[in-house]
C-alpha cells in the first residue's frame, strides 16, 4: 500500500492541488470543483493513448464479430476446428484479442488512485483536510487553510442523498446525468447491428451488452446518489470526455439507432 500510495496517490495529490494553487493565484471562483475537473482531465490526457488501443482493438473486434459469428454455425460441434480458424482470422484481420487487456490493467491503479484521493479530500475536516495535504505536497504547494468544498454552492463533501430536502432538484439531477451520460458511452461501445439481423437469445455475448447496457449506468446513477457530490464531479468528467474519444475512434457505434430516430422525429 505505501509504494501505490508514493507511486500513484502523491502524485496525484500534488497535481490536484498545484490546480487548486494555481485558480486561487487567478481568483477563479470554486477553485476546489475546477480542481478536480482540471485533475481528471490531465489524468485523461495521460491515459489517453492507452484507451485509445483499448478502443481500437475493441474496434477490431466488432468488426470481425460477423465473421465470427459465421465460423460458429460453420464449425459447429467441431470445436478444434473452429478454434484454427478463429484464429487465422485474427491473424487475417490484424486482431489481438488481448490487446485491449493490458491497457485496462494500467489503468486501473490510476483509475483507483484518483478515486482514492478525491474520497479522501472530501470526506476530511479542516484540520485534517490540511494535515493531511501538507504532509504530501512539496513544500511550494502547502495550504495556509483548507479550501471551501462546496462548487457553485453544492457541497462537494455531501452527497445527493444527504441535501435531498435542502437542494431537491439538484440532488435529483446529479445521479440522472451521471446515469444519462454512462449510459451514452455504455451504448456507445457495442456496435450497431445491422439493419435486418436476428438477435439470439442464447448468444451470450448479445444478453450481455443488451443487459449492460442498462443496468451498469443504473447502478452507476445509484452510488452517484450515495457519494459525495465530489466524485460525481470527477466521474461525469471523465465519462465526458471518454464519450469524445469513444466517437472519434468508433463513431457513435450503438448510439446510431437511437441518433437516427432523433433526427426523424424532428424531420417530422
Amino acid at each position: 500500500m505505501e509504494i501505490f500510495n508514493t507511486v500513484i496517490v502523491h502524485p496525484i495529490i500534488n497535481v490536484l492541488v498545484a490546480i487548486y494553487q494555481g485558480l486561487l493565484l487567478l481568483g477563479i471562483p470554486y477553485p476546489l470543483g475546477f480542481s478536480i475537473i482540471g485533475l481528471t482531465i490531465v489524468i485523461r490526457i495521460i491515459l489517453y493513448p492507452l484507451i485509445t488501443t483499448q478502443l481500437k482493438a475493441s474496434k477490431k473486434m466488432q468488426d470481425i464479430a460477423p465473421h465470427l459469428s459465421n465460423l460458429k454455425d460453420k464449425h459447429k460441434g467441431d470445436r478444434k476446428r473452429l478454434q484454427e480458424e478463429t484464429m487465422r482470422l485474427y491473424k487475417e484481420h490484424g486482431v489481438n484479442p488481448a490487446a485491449g487487456c493490458l491497457p485496462t490493467l494500467v489503468q486501473l491503479p490510476v483509475i483507483f488512485g484518483l478515486y482514492n484521493v478525491l474520497n479522501n479530500i472530501v470526506h476530511k475536516n479542516s484540520n485534517e483536510l490540511v494535515s493531511y495535504i501538507n504532509g504530501i505536497v512539496i513544500s511550494p504547494l502547502k495550504l495556509e487553510q483548507a479550501w471551501e468544498s462546496t462548487f457553485f454552492t453544492i457541497p462537494l463533501g455531501q452527497s445527493p442523498s444527504q441535501i435531498l430536502s435542502s437542494m431537491t432538484v439538484i440532488a435529483i439531477a446529479i445521479p440522472l446525468v451521471t446515469g444519462a451520460l454512462q449510459f451514452f458511452q455504455t451504448k456507445m461501445i457495442f456496435a450497431s447491428k445491422p439493419a435486418g439481423s436476428v438477435k439470439k437469445s442464447d448468444d451470450f455475448a448479445s444478453v450481455f451488452q443488451s443487459q449492460a447496457t442498462y443496468i451498469f449506468p443504473a447502478m452507476i446513477a445509484f452510488f452517484s446518489f450515495t457519494l459525495p457530490t465530489g466524485l460525481s464531479l470527477y466521474w461525469n468528467t471523465f465519462t465526458i470526455f471518454g464519450i469524445i474519444q469513444q466517437y472519434k475512434i468508433m463513431g457513435l457505434g450503438g448510439l446510431t439507432d437511437l441518433w437516427l430516430k432523433i433526427r426523424k422525429l424532428q424531420k417530422n
